[in-house]
Formats: structure tokens, C-alpha cells, sequence
């Protein structure tokens, strides 16, 4: 091995904390883009850190307010045809997959 634990716990902090990203310590370190990335998952397992998410982009949040506001309440649900219940669901399945969809990107 090229570095002691304690190095690669380094490196893997500053992956982690994005002082620098995975590429540029492959650079600076003469180590592959996967090594950098394996240092960086030694830290946060080691310090039992979650892992670190895509960014979520305001478009994502825009689609969440309009959902929130576009939902029902429910006596407007008791006054809707068997048909229409069926659309709302079918309306609601398609709006969490889309969410679930813009959170795991």
C-alpha cells in the first residue's frame, strides 16, 4: 500500500468534507479515481458518516411545492365519481415515482 491509514483517512476527509473532489485527489495523490473514491467511503464508514447525495436542484423543489399545493382535501375526495378517485391515484402514483426519481438522481 502506497499510504498509511491515517493518509488515506485524510484524504478521505477531504473528499468527503469537498475541500477537493475525487478527481483532483487522484491527481494530486498518483492514485486511480476508484482508489480516491474507496478512501473517501474508508472515512465516512469509519466515522460512520451518511453517505453524501447529488445536489438537489430548486427545479426539485419547485415540483414539491406544486405537488403539495395541488393535493386535495378530503371533502373533495368524497364528492369525486369512482372514475375520478381512480385518475387521483393513478395521478399520485405518477408524482411519487417522479419525486423519488428527482431525490436518487
Amino acid at each position: 500500500m502506497k499510504y498509511t491509514k491515517e493518509q488515506r483517512l485524510d484524504i478521505g476527509r477531504r473528499i468527503y468534507s469537498g475541500e477537493i473532489s475525487k478527481y483532483k485527489a487522484a491527481e494530486i495523490y498518483d492514485i486511480s479515481y476508484q482508489t480516491a473514491r474507496e478512501y473517501m467511503r474508508l472515512y465516512r464508514n469509519v466515522n460512520h458518516l451518511t453517505p453524501k447525495r447529488g445536489r438537489t436542484t430548486s427545479a426539485n423543489h419547485s415540483s414539491i411545492s406544486k405537488i403539495a399545493l395541488e393535493s386535495k382535501d378530503l371533502e373533495t375526495y368524497q364528492s369525486m365519481s369512482k372514475e375520478e378517485l381512480i385518475q387521483e391515484l393513478v395521478k399520485a402514483r405518477i408524482a411519487e415515482v417522479r419525486l423519488k426519481k428527482a431525490f436518487c438522481v
